[in-house]
């Protein structure tokens, strides 16, 4: 299972905030440059960014702190906050993000989603942030009145890379994730789903590594606290998922059936097309 430590940017600095409210932030003494490399130095391989200054701008302000990031030290970076328009996207995939996240405009503008799906494929994730089954936008400030999993049905065959689930009432509370509702989403999710929000010790890793559909979690406060410690965290992430590769592989080959999530996992890599490129191609 990957593992994502987690970087919030908010005025070049890194903080980390309770529940998404920007007056309950905790800010850090490393750059973000620096705690990317620490993570680095300790055999991370992806890395999770949010950009709290974008979030409430637009804007793609911290560009320059990814490019630098991925290219000194070489990390999967997953970047989201505040992305509205297919210009910054491509902004970020140009600084190096390996996949960028799509939130409350994917939400408010399903048709923004597919375009992006469709121009970049295997690029896009989407991050769903919910509270109490429905999905929030506007930096949590504003519930959409739609139900979470209803939103995920209609998007699932849109060609999404990756999904990003965060329950807000866990988010920076250290409370473990919201397992259940998660396992809800990753059951009818036709991509596969990274755990956010309420990670508090290595137990909870252990747990997320039993759940179907599920390609890693996301690590935050618990790192900055020092609930985690980086040496022992490092230990959980993705050997699994290789061996898993692996045997999803072969099966392909061999024409052996293949289980939701290895279907899943085949898509995110392309090593088999998705059920909506399928049926772009019977239509033609």
């Amino acid at each position: 299972m990957k593992i994502f430590p987690a970087i919030d940017i908010k005025d070049k600095k890194c903080v980390r905030l309770v529940k998404g409210d920007f007056n309950n932030k905790t800010e850090y003494n490393m750059s973000p440059v620096e705690q990317a490399g620490k993570y680095k130095n300790h055999g991370f391989k992806n890395l999770h960014i949010v950009d709290l200054d974008g979030a409430l701008t637009g804007e793609t302000i911290n560009q320059d702190i990814i490019k630098d990031i991925v290219v000194k030290f070489d990390l999967k970076v997953e970047i989201g906050g505040g992305i509205r328009n297919l210009d910054s996207i491509q902004k970020y995939i140009n600084a190096g993000a390996e996949k960028v996240i799509l939130g409350s405009a994917a939400i408010k503008d399903k048709t923004f989603l597919k375009e992006a799906c469709e121009k970049f494929p295997g690029k896009i994730a989407l991050g769903l942030d919910a509270k109490d089954g429905y999905l929030s936008v506007s930096g949590w400030k504003e519930n959409s009145n739609q139900l979470t999993l209803d939103y995920l049905k209609e998007v699932n065959d849109y060609g999404v890379s990756r999904l990003i689930y965060t329950d807000i009432n866990r988010d920076g509370m250290k409370q473990s994730p919201n397992f259940d509702e998660t396992s809800k989403i990753a059951e009818i999710s036709n991509f596969p789903v990274v755990i956010s929000g309420g990670v508090s010790s290595i137990d909870d890793i252990k747990k997320a590594k039993t759940l179907k559909n599920i390609e890693g979690i996301i690590v935050g406060k618990a790192i900055y606290d020092g609930d985690i410690k980086l040496d022992e965290l490092v230990r959980e992430q993705d050997w699994i998922m290789v061996a898993k590769l692996s045997t999803i592989k072969r099966k392909i080959k061999n024409g052996e059936k293949l289980g939701f999530s290895e279907r899943a996992r085949a898509v995110n890599k392309g090593l088999l097309p998705s059920k909506a490129k399928k049926r772009k191609n019977v239509k033609k």
